[in-house]
């Protein structure tokens, strides 16, 4: 148990390569899993993560193996905290085109984002843009 009464459930840095990628996603879901947390709620933590991951592989760090992404996730009893980074230069999601817009239909950036702030409760970038902090917050099976 951390301070603030959080559990460390996976604290890792991948080389940028797509299958090590997959395998801590695997690693983190495995981990909720076994910590009972609701299957509705980890469809929606796996799309996330994955996005996450994979847009600090190929866009952070653009796919160069020699470049690393840290994933750590925390848990407390009523929420996930998901921390992705990578060594890029970073990006301002505020210019991402909104894929949900006529116009971007068509354009191929943005769905992942959409997805993020879709499934998470909160979706969080730091001014570099380069580290996402993402909160899912506990749903109980009764609600």
């Amino acid at each position: 148990m951390t301070k603030d009464g959080y559990n460390i459930v996976v604290d890792t840095r991948i080389p940028s390569d797509v299958l090590a990628g997959r395998t801590v996603v695997e690693d983190v879901l495995g981990k909720l899993d076994a910590c009972d947390w609701i299957a509705d709620g980890l469809f929606g933590v796996r799309l996330a993560l994955e996005e996450a991951v994979v847009n600090a592989i190929r866009h952070g760090n653009g796919s160069d193996v020699r470049k690393f992404v840290s994933v750590r996730c925390t848990l407390s009893s009523d929420e996930l905290s998901i921390e992705v980074s990578d060594e890029g230069s970073g990006f301002d999601p505020a210019e991402v085109p909104d894929c949900t817009e006529d116009e971007n239909l068509e354009v191929p950036s943005g769905r992942g984002l959409m997805l993020m702030r879709s499934f998470m409760s909160t979706v969080e970038y730091n001014a570099r843009g380069n580290r996402v902090v993402m909160t899912k917050l506990r749903v109980s099976e009764t609600t």
